[in-house]
């Protein structure tokens, strides 16, 4: 990021002098475990190297100016740290204003407020995070100004409850997990019903991971995805009539199979055995990267990504068209579409001497296929959200 820029830009817009400091918290991309998170179930995501910068002064009183270099049209957008409320003209502003109130329902004293500048390197609506990136950074922020002690969970927890209750989005933890406790080559696993966490090597020596975007924004509508999240609930209902489980995320395949008549909807057992499955794929995930098997780690994001269009049905034809154009390509050994579905972006493990002959190739079949335009990313996993170059860090 070139912070020359942003500083010349935050003193045009605030005017010059006082001390400025600069925060980067991380985007995410979930390497497998779809879907499972309100199931009970595991993740196995990494932060990104790329996310959201902040430029931030404090004031002397309780106003609060905020600027996107990401959405210029919208100006400076102003709010007072008494009585915030979730403004719809406010946009993009209302996600940090919400974990400000976040802070303030912890009784954390916020005393002054702040001029603040953003700018973001995630591509907006591919489902990479940026409202949970956006999140975490203000909670760094509001933690570094008025020391709170706050550990790296209770900020991504301050993230989901802003994004639960004051945007109104019923998210779970992942992303701004995945955002606020990244670790450089590493990806987490995470057990989203109890948060035990483990960091994972994420070595992908001779492979580049990359992220290829649909350039659909993705339309997974709140009744689609509440639809799967009560067709979970009916399946899970029908087996706790025979089985002392809690979670879809208890169960193993066999054990699914051997109940399968206590599900009479044939829909709702696909979305079980979607969930059930994805679990296990995830589990089996990390154990191949364990022995740094990355060609077993790439068949699993296969198999993860049929289910998800068989089964779940979360796909649509633009992250079919771009995962089977990369299944065709020999450099890559693993593709599958990552986040809520129904567009958004795929995640692929390409060999590092074939890249540029994936991209091209690759992209020109997903134009032939659905006349959009893929855009890709080669990205790695990074650190979670945190100050910059300050003289205070050690």
């Amino acid at each position: 990021m070139d912070f020359e820029r942003l500083l010349g830009r935050f003193s045009e817009l605030y005017g010059s002098g006082g001390d400025c400091r600069k925060f980067f918290a991380p985007g995410r991309v979930n390497l497998i475990g779809e879907h499972t998170d309100y199931n009970g179930g595991n993740v196995f995501p990494c932060a990104l190297n790329l996310g959201t910068y902040a430029v931030v002064r404090r004031r002397t009183d309780r106003n609060n100016r905020l600027y996107s270099m990401n959405f210029p049209e919208l100006g400076i957008i102003e709010f007072s740290l008494d009585g915030m409320r979730y403004q719809p003209e406010h946009d993009w502003a209302n996600y940090p204003k919400g974990v400000l109130v976040e802070f303030q329902k912890r009784g954390v004293e916020l005393t002054a407020g702040w001029d603040m500048l953003f700018a973001g390197t995630i591509p907006s609506g591919a489902g990479l995070s940026s409202s949970a990136s956006i999140e975490v950074l203000a909670a760094v922020i509001a933690r570094a100004y008025t020391g709170a002690s706050f550990d790296g969970v209770q900020l991504a927890l301050i993230g989901q409850a802003a994004e639960n209750s004051f945007i109104g989005v019923k998210c779970g933890i992942m992303d701004q997990f995945a955002s606020s406790m990244g670790m450089k080559n590493h990806a987490i696993l995470l057990d989203c019903n109890s948060l035990i966490f483990s960091y994972v090597p994420f070595s992908t020596a001779g492979y580049a991971l990359v992220i290829a975007n649909t350039n659909k924004r993705r339309e997974l509508t709140d009744s689609q995805y509440n639809q799967r999240r009560r067709e979970c609930q009916q399946g899970l209902a029908c087996l706790q009539t025979r089985l002392p489980i809690k979670t879809l995320a208890e169960l193993d395949v066999a054990t699914l199979t051997a109940n399968r008549d206590a599900i009479s909807d044939r829909i709702v057992f696909r979305r079980v055995r979607h969930a059930v499955s994805e679990n296990q794929r995830t589990l089996a995930a990390v154990a191949a990267l364990e022995k740094n098997n990355l060609r077993a780690f790439g068949e699993l994001m296969r198999q993860s990504h049929v289910s998800l269009r068989d089964d779940y049905e979360v796909t649509g034809h633009e992250l079919d068209s771009l995962v089977s154009a990369a299944w065709l390509h020999p450099g890559c050994i693993g593709a599958r579409m990552t986040g809520a579905g129904f567009g958004g972006c795929t995640v692929n493990l390409v060999a590092e001497d074939q890249l540029g002959d994936f991209i091209v190739r690759t992209g020109d079949e997903y134009t032939a296929l659905t006349g959009l335009t893929a855009e890709f990313y080669t990205v790695s996993a990074g650190d979670g959200a945190r100050e910059l170059e300050h003289p205070d860090d050690r």
